[in-house]
């Protein structure tokens, strides 16, 4: 699985698990996780910005597409997955819905702290995940 946000860190992260894929003849799951506030605070009217399904959905798609523009899939089979939720937490999830062996993901995102120390959510899966996890540079 290959948890995205289109930045280059991820697209690198991607690269890098094309070749693997290729190597042993294995599926690649893209997400992207369209972070609501909901996810890590809960429901509160008094604070929400009301996002359509629609908005949600439609980010994740262009994300998707922004990740995969220029590179070449080759013969390896992709499952593009948008959800949306708080970033490592639904990564940790679909560990266990879509029984991966492997997460490869970039080192930073476009967090508020981009670039600085290994990205949060990076950080977090490191620590959480029950499968392998692979940070490209």
């Amino acid at each position: 699985m290959v948890p995205t946000d289109a930045s280059e860190f991820s697209r690198r992260a991607l690269t890098a698990a094309l070749e693997m894929a290729r190597m042993f003849q294995a599926e690649v799951v893209l997400l992207f996780v369209t972070y609501v506030p909901e996810a890590y605070w809960g429901y509160n009217p008094a604070y929400t910005i009301e996002i359509s399904k629609d908005e949600i959905s439609e980010t994740g798609n262009q994300v998707l597409r922004d990740t995969l523009a220029g590179i070449d899939l080759g013969d390896v089979p992709l499952k593009k997955k948008s959800i949306p939720g708080h970033p490592s937490s639904v990564i940790l999830e679909e560990v266990s819905n879509e029984n991966i062996d492997l997460i490869v993901m970039g080192s930073h995102g476009y967090g508020p702290i981009a670039r600085a120390v290994l990205g949060s959510v990076s950080q977090r899966v490191l620590r959480k995940s029950t499968c392998s996890v692979l940070i490209v540079k």
